[in-house]
């Protein structure tokens, strides 16, 4: 179905053509063109960080992650029971185990819930940004460094939020604050981090035979097409955060009277508008009807048939996950869209009450 105001749309509006183009014109269309580099120097001088090192896929990133901290077979890795089902496969891809957490009311993982969850077979902390909202990223922290875990920041839904971790994983899907298409990048302080999440994401290539692979390793490369895309989004990333949280103040003043909205905490840099809203279900079949997309929340991991828990039912995280719904968010909403999506939401709620 198309929707005239779809959940989300990238913004390509810098360099992005001009980039693609010199790296066809030049030739460089693999994971050996400048631009790959180039894009993982600016991401990390944006973060603060001094290595980034560029990949296929949030993913992928959060995979690699795992492997170059050596976490596998035996091995448990605590996750968010509220997020996107890949922070759980990762783990899962490198053979260790998830221990779900449950969330508080701001989506995020409770980290009051954290250390009951923490076992001697525990090796690391996977936080997730929900929608833009850092992480109690201080007491988990803390956490880490008295029970020695390793700590992975999933923070696919926030660029521009400043890790802290050991290593941070960033998705650049399509629907990302900033996007190449697909594609993927992990940054870390530790050199030879670094240089194990660069060596296994290439193949693992010997240094003394090309052909000679000591470990099981991924290709799990970025293009230079993709990297060319990338760096024009990261020149604008200052820009396009502060489109988004215009974006946010419009519908935080717009939807804050409307009876069977409930609005959620501020966030920390705007990946989508989420809200709680009451006949969700009802509500998402009004706004597609006027052309307005929306989406579900995530659902839980208990509930993920490779996951599946009996514990569900009670989690925090489902209770959310039945009511919520996000709004169309991207670069290039207007306010006056704005005012459009939040009026046929109070036509729904009016309606209701007539």
């Amino acid at each position: 179905m198309s929707f005239k105001y779809p959940v989300s749309r990238p913004s390509l509006t810098g360099r992005e053509l001009e980039y693609v183009t010199d790296g066809i014109s030049d030739g460089w269309i693999s994971s050996l063109g400048p631009h790959v580099a180039r894009f993982e120097r600016a991401f990390a001088d944006y973060n603060g960080m001094a290595h980034g090192i560029a990949c296929s896929s949030g993913t992928a990133a959060l995979t690699l992650a795992l492997r170059a901290l050596r976490i596998g077979p035996g091995d448990e890795v605590i996750v968010p029971e509220f997020t996107m089902i890949a922070s759980a496969w990762a783990v899962t891809y490198v053979g260790a185990t998830p221990v779900f957490v449950d969330c508080g009311d701001d989506l995020n993982l409770d980290v009051d819930l954290l250390e009951a969850a923490i076992t001697p077979r525990t090796k690391a902390i996977m936080p997730v940004h929900v929608y833009g909202r850092r992480c109690a990223m201080d007491r988990i922290m803390v956490l880490a460094h008295e029970y020695n875990l390793r700590v992975v920041e999933d923070s696919a839904e926030a660029h521009g939020v400043r890790p802290v971790g050991d290593i941070a994983c960033y998705s650049l899907y399509a629907n990302k604050i900033i996007t190449s298409g697909e594609g993927g990048i992990c940054l870390t302080d530790d050199p030879r981090l670094a240089g194990q999440l660069e060596h296994l994401r290439g193949m693992a290539f010997s240094a003394d035979h090309t052909f000679l692979h000591r470990k099981l390793a991924y290709n799990f490369r970025m293009t230079d097409m993709q990297a060319a895309v990338a760096l024009a989004q990261t020149e604008r990333l200052d820009e396009l955060l502060a489109e988004r949280r215009e974006i946010e103040r419009r519908y935080d003043a717009g939807l804050a009277d409307v009876a069977g909205v409930t609005l959620m905490p501020p966030r920390d840099v705007l990946w989508m508008y989420d809200l709680r809203a009451e006949r969700r279900d009802e509500l998402r079949a009004h706004l597609a009807a006027e052309g307005v997309e929306t989406r579900l929340f995530f659902k839980p991991m208990s509930q993920q048939p490779g996951y599946l828990d009996p514990v569900w039912p009670r989690l925090n995280a489902a209770r959310w996950s039945a009511a919520g719904l996000y709004l169309p968010t991207y670069v290039g909403l207007t306010a006056s869209d704005q005012d459009y999506v939040v009026g046929r939401i109070r036509d729904f709620y009016r309606k209701g009450r007539e």
